[in-house]
């Protein structure tokens, strides 16, 4: 049987990046072509989406975690689950 992820449905996040750090949101999911939405930080429009499917820009998001590192390690704003390649094996 396989996984399907669907798309608008929360995903797992990944790790919290370190304060200063750039948040690796490759997933499409991020990404709603469909309607922009109010940053819930700025309040500007955004296509962008965290992965719980909250509307934030991703520069915002990385701000709030650099000003919060406190708060952040049960964020909502974290990195993408990466699979691991075959050059993390630590193979040369």
């Amino acid at each position: 049987m396989t996984s399907r992820k669907s798309k608008g449905q929360p995903y797992e996040p990944g790790t919290v990046p370190a304060p200063g750090m750039l948040l690796d949101w490759r997933d499409a999911r991020h990404f709603d072509a469909r309607q922009d939405r109010p940053c819930t930080l700025c309040l500007r429009p955004t296509p962008m989406r965290s992965h719980a499917g909250e509307a934030v820009h991703k520069v915002c998001a990385e701000s709030w975690l650099a000003a919060n590192p406190v708060e952040a390690r049960p964020s909502r704003f974290a990195n993408d689950l990466q699979a691991k390649r075959r050059s993390d094996t630590g193979h040369a």
